[in-house]
């Protein structure tokens, strides 16, 4: 019996969810992967087909990301169709549920939700960003034991703003004072014991992901203990992982930008610390654009009204250091061609030769910087 450690590291995109099943013993390119749909892509596919029938939705479960799934809800109750959902469900389109009652969705408690799924014209969706029913099955189908050790997965979350506060602002005053703090990527990454209340997302992959023991058949009495887990931030996971291309770590200075289908995280790295960094909307950048934001990051000029008054969502500079030439600039992510031909010369970082991948070795190297009791066995494989 082999005593590798066993990690499941799933970062959950807009696009596609990336699973890595991570194991201590093997080279870190014969660790299985998926690339598979993101949970807000298989839902908004599933609301479409509802719509198609013309069949009523009911939606439970938990809060999980947005945008595809929210907009096909809409959709689905502009059409005339009834949309029902508990209010942790709800909360996947809008923090204030006046707002999603606005766009046709009637707020209900479980036992009327339980009632309603019941009818043979409704179709009732389970919301959650981490499927652990899903992925144990997707494994046992190619004969994997889903047996692990630990679990890992990164979300993006804009975090719960009061009412009247901007979802913007909100989520960069809280990069803002996690940088600060701590300035360094895996600042981003929390055990479940020390998760902020406020980041409900992550706090309800952390509800969804205790149900993993159960799916993988584990004894009575592990599936009692709840696996460790390591829970954060989607952008700032990748960037993490973006070190472990060998061309991006040796650089002393760097910037490195993660291009998202939704968002678009810069950081510029000094000796392996922050020295700054912005977050965006990718909707709303070009080429140029971007190339604009990404000198004044180096040079240390940027500001952080100047993101958000462009609607992204803020810029953070620290101290006083600035680049007299423009750093190298490794780029990943899966919008990451708008660089492309850019005279900023972008290398396009492969950490491990997958760049789809980079998000969950940032999981990685977090868990080894949270865990210090298994970061020699982490560090040793991501290294080898």
């Amino acid at each position: 019996m082999s005593n590798a450690l066993r990690i499941l590291a799933v970062d959950v995109g807009t696009g596609t969810q990336d699973i890595l099943l991570f194991e201590s013993d093997k080279t870190i390119e014969n660790c299985f992967q998926l690339i598979m749909p993101s949970p807000t892509v298989i839902m908004a596919d599933r609301i479409k087909r509802a719509s198609a029938e013309g069949r009523a939705l009911v939606l439970t479960g938990r809060t999980m990301g947005g945008g595809p799934c929210g907009w096909a809800a809409r959709d689905h109750a502009l059409a005339g169709f009834p949309v029902f959902a508990t209010a942790d469900a709800a909360r996947t389109f809008d923090d204030d549920l006046a707002m999603v009652e606005k766009m046709g969705v009637k707020i209900v408690n479980e036992p009327t939700a339980a009632s309603l799924a019941e009818r043979p014209a409704s179709v009732h969706l389970d919301l959650k960003d981490f499927d652990a029913a899903a992925i144990v099955a997707a494994l046992r189908v190619f004969d994997v034991d889903p047996a692990v050790d630990a679990l890992a997965v990164a979300v993006f979350d804009h975090g719960a703003a009061p009412p009247g506060v901007s979802d913007r602002l909100f989520r960069f005053n809280y990069i803002a004072e996690t940088v600060q703090r701590r300035p360094l990527p895996a600042a981003f990454a929390y055990q479940r014991e020390t998760l902020p209340p406020d980041l409900t997302r992550l706090q309800a992959v952390a509800q969804s992901a205790a149900a993993y023991q159960r799916y993988a058949n584990a004894s009575d009495e592990a599936a009692q203990q709840p696996l460790p887990l390591l829970l954060m931030d989607t952008g700032s996971a990748a960037v993490l992982g973006t070190l472990d291309d060998p061309n991006v770590e040796r650089e002393q200075e760097s910037v490195l930008v993660n291009i998202g289908n939704f968002h678009t995280l810069a950081f510029h790295l000094l000796d392996g610390q922050i020295a700054g960094l912005f977050e965006h909307h990718t909707g709303e950048l070009t080429q140029a654009r971007l190339e604009e934001l990404l000198r004044k990051l180096a040079a240390g000029t940027l500001t952080n009204s100047e993101v958000f008054d462009d609607s992204g969502h803020g810029a953070l500079v620290l101290g006083n250091h600035h680049s007299s030439a423009f750093p190298f600039l490794a780029v990943t992510g899966p919008r990451r061609e708008m660089l492309r031909g850019s005279a900023l010369r972008p290398y396009e970082a492969v950490p491990h030769g997958a760049m789809m991948l980079a998000g969950c070795f940032g999981l990685l190297r977090a868990f080894a910087d949270q865990r210090p009791d298994l970061a020699a066995r982490i560090n040793a494989a991501l290294n080898n």
